[in-house]
C-alpha cells in the first residue's frame, strides 16, 4: 500500500507542480527547485538553473517559484543585491556595517534575495549569517561560476531590473493567475486525457447480462463528456462542504491518505488500466481541492491576487502567514475526522 501510494502521490505531484513550473518558465520566471517530497534535505541535478530532485519524505512536492513572497520589497534591496554580487560571499554582520544598516534589516533583505534565487542562504556548516551567490552555468556566455563567486554587472539599477524581471512579482495580474492555476488545470487535463485514452483508444471489457464479455470502445466525444462530467460531480461534492445541510455527508464520503493507500493497492491489483483510472480520479480531487479559496492552497493565493488587484492593497507576509495557519488548522481538522473514518472503515470494518 505504501509503495502504490507513493507512486500515486509522486506522479500527481509531478503533474501538478509541473504545471506551475512550465507556466513560470514560459513567462521567464526563475524556478530554483523542482522537488518530489516535503521541503528539506534533497539530492538532485541542476538543469537550466533549476534543481530537480527528491527529498527523504516522499509525500507531496513543490516547485520553488522565485518572487512569490508576500508584501512589499525590502527598501534597500537594490543596494544589497549589488553588494552581494560584488562580493560573492557575504557576511550579514559585515554588510550591515558597510551599508550602515541594522543587522536584522541586512539579514531580512538577504533572505529576500534568497527567495529571488540570487543567493543561497546559510548552510548548516556556517557559524554566522553567511550568504553566497548561486552557482551559474551558462554555455552561451561561457560562464561556469561556483557558489560564492562575485558577478560582474554594469550598474546597480540594471542588475536590479534584470533580476526582478525574472520574478513572479514582476508579472502582470493575468500571468500570475496563470501560474497559480496552471497546476490545477494540468491535473484536470491529465484526468480527462486518461479517461479518453482508456475508453476511446484502449477500450474496456464489459460483462453483458447473459454473462458474455465484450470489448467496448467509446467515441472521443462520449469519453470527453464522461471526463468533464466526472469533474463536475467532484466539484459539486466539494462545494457541498460549504453547505451546512450537505457538509457532514460530504466529509463522510471523503477519505484521507489512509483510504487512498488502501484503494491504490486495490486498483493496482485490478490492472494497470484501473490503476491509471484511479490516478485520474485522485488527480481531479487534488486539482479541485487546490482551487478552494483557502491559503496556502493555489485557490487561496488566487483570491489574494484578486483582492490586491481590486483594492490596490498588498497583503503582507504576516497576514499571509496567519491565513495560511488558519487554513492548515482547518485541513488538519478535516484530516483527523477522515482519518478516524478510514480507521473504522478499513481497519475495524465497522463503518
Amino acid at each position: 500500500m505504501i509503495a502504490y501510494l507513493t507512486i500515486v502521490l509522486s506522479v500527481l505531484v509531478v503533474i501538478h507542480e509541473g504545471g506551475h513550473y512550465l507556466a513560470s518558465r514560459a513567462f521567464g520566471v526563475r524556478v530554483t527547485e523542482f522537488m518530489i517530497g516535503m521541503p528539506g534535505p534533497n539530492i538532485g541535478v541542476t538543469i537550466g538553473g533549476t534543481k530537480f530532485g527528491i527529498t527523504p519524505i516522499l509525500l507531496g512536492g513543490y516547485a520553488r517559484v522565485c518572487g512569490m513572497e508576500a508584501g512589499p520589497e525590502m527598501p534597500r534591496l537594490k543596494e544589497v543585491l549589488a553588494y552581494a554580487y560584488t562580493h560573492g560571499t557575504v557576511l550579514a554582520d559585515q554588510m550591515a556595517l558597510d551599508l550602515d544598516m541594522s543587522v536584522d534589516e541586512a539579514i531580512d533583505t538577504l533572505y529576500e534575495l534568497a527567495e529571488w534565487g540570487c543567493v543561497n542562504p546559510p548552510a548548516r556548516k556556517d557559524q554566522h549569517n553567511v550568504f553566497r551567490t548561486r552557482p551559474l552555468k551558462d554555455k552561451k556566455r561561457g560562464l561556469d561560476l561556483a557558489e560564492g563567486t562575485p558577478r560582474e554587472f554594469h550598474s546597480a539599477e540594471e542588475l536590479y531590473q534584470a533580476e526582478r524581471s525574472q520574478m513572479y512579482r514582476s508579472l502582470p495580474f493575468w500571468k500570475r493567475s496563470v501560474i497559480l492555476l496552471a497546476g490545477i488545470l494540468v491535473n484536470l487535463l491529465f484526468a480527462v486525457a486518461v479517461i479518453v485514452l482508456i475508453y476511446s483508444v484502449i477500450g474496456v471489457d464489459v460483462t453483458l447480462a447473459d454473462g458474455t464479455v465484450t470489448h467496448v470502445t467509446l467515441n472521443v466525444a462520449t469519453a470527453l463528456q464522461a471526463g468533464f462530467g466526472y469533474i463536475f460531480e467532484v466539484a459539486k461534492a466539494i462545494l457541498g462542504l460549504f453547505n451546512p445541510q450537505t457538509a457532514a455527508e460530504t466529509v463522510s464520503n471523503s477519505t484521507s491518505v489512509v483510504g487512498i493507500a488502501v484503494m491504490s493497492k486495490e486498483y493496482a491489483e485490478a490492472g494497470i488500466l484501473m490503476f491509471m483510472l484511479f490516478m485520474a480520479m485522485i488527480s481531479v480531487s487534488l486539482g479541485l481541492m487546490n482551487l478552494l479559496p483557502i491559503p496556502p492552497l493555489d485557490g487561496g493565493r488566487f483570491v489574494v491576487e484578486i483582492f490586491q488587484k481590486i483594492t490596490g492593497i498588498q497583503v503582507g507576509q504576516r497576514a499571509m502567514n496567519v491565513m495560511s495557519a488558519v487554513g492548515m488548522a482547518l485541513f488538519v481538522l478535516f484530516f483527523l475526522v477522515m482519518l478516524n473514518q478510514d480507521i473504522n472503515r478499513f481497519v475495524f470494518g465497522n463503518w
